[in-house]
């Protein structure tokens, strides 16, 4: 932790291994108050999808960073590290915990590192990126991002269209690999120093079958309908990033006839179970964090107790 700032608690894990219901349970004792670290529940009319905490868990738990854009709208890593240090300054002055709960690990990157100074986007050069990827796929693109850059390769997926192309557009403007910029990001001036507990599966495994039963349950919800509600607004569409969230994207192709039913679903498994592979990739990347098994024995307790250690280091204070 960097001296003189603010300690913040932050609980993250891979997609499925239950954080937000922990922090739920938590908040039953503890003055807590959750901020969202996750890129898709920021989005208005994304609940199913994104297993957002239902009204009633709002009305009982003070939530922020959720439901803040249109799903049309564009958000930002940047603009996430400012609606997060403002609603844990506020937390603060009200003399409560905040505790930032997700698994975006860009944000996490950005909150703990600050933003790397990258180029501005360059038209000509994306135009020239879209017209090798209609030839020959972005798989293939991002074999040769794997080349040059092959820690950013290893946290984006193959068929990541707007990462991959971000990634070489920075390579090809600085020659700097876009992950080494991002380790040389200054620190936020007066920003967060973030205490991190990570929940963490034993065993991969573990996690594999919830996820497919986790997908199947929002099913049953009105996944489907979600989707389908979004789709009738005419105003959206396949390429937009809150559409391309995991699951939206795949039922989205169903609804748009490109797949029948049973694809669909086993790509949207597929497809999570890859985001937490990933979310894990970045994971082992990192060092500065506290770990707990996942799904163990006496999982609440363990985490109430390292809440409990840790809430005491952290003192008010506004974040710049």
């Amino acid at each position: 932790m960097r001296a003189g700032s603010p300690a913040c608690l932050c609980l993250i894990a891979p997609t499925g291994c239950g954080k937000s219901e922990l922090a739920l349970a938590l908040a039953e004792s503890l003055p807590l108050e959750i901020v969202s670290m996750d890129s898709a529940m920021v989005y208005r009319g994304m609940d199913i999808g994104t297993a957002k905490p239902s009204a009633a868990q709002r009305a009982a738990v003070p939530h922020h960073v959720i439901d803040i854009r249109d799903p049309g709208e564009a958000y930002s890593a940047g603009r996430f590290r400012r609606d997060a240090g403002e609603a844990v300054a506020a937390i603060r002055a009200r003399g409560n915990v905040p505790l930032i709960v997700g698994g975006t690990m860009l944000y996490w990157r950005v909150l703990r590192q600050g933003l790397a100074q990258l180029p501005e986007r360059d038209e000509d050069l994306r135009q020239a990126l879209d017209t090798e990827a209609a030839r020959c796929g972005w798989p293939a693109l991002h074999r040769r991002l794997a080349g040059i850059d092959p820690e950013s390769a290893a946290r984006i997926a193959p068929s990541d269209r707007q990462r991959i192309q971000r990634a070489l557009e920075v390579h090809a403007l600085t020659g700097t690999p876009l992950s080494a910029l991002q380790r040389a990001a200054a620190p936020p001036r007066g920003g967060l120093s973030l205490r991190t507990l990570a929940l963490i599966p034993e065993e991969r495994t573990q996690l594999a079958g919830r996820l497919a039963a986790r997908f199947d349950r929002m099913v049953e919800d009105g996944f489907v309908a979600e989707v389908k509600r979004l789709r009738g607004r005419g105003d959206l569409n396949a390429g937009l990033a809150s559409m391309r969230s995991v699951g939206y994207r795949q039922i989205w192709d169903y609804l748009e006839g490109r797949c029948e039913w049973p694809q669909a679903r086993e790509r949207a498994v597929t497809a999570t179970r890859r985001l937490a592979k990933r979310q894990l990739t970045w994971l082992r990347a990192e060092r500065d964090f506290d770990v707990l098994p996942a799904f163990s024995v006496g999982l609440e307790q363990r985490l109430r107790a390292w809440v409990e250690k840790h809430r005491m280091e952290m003192e008010p204070s506004e974040l710049c």
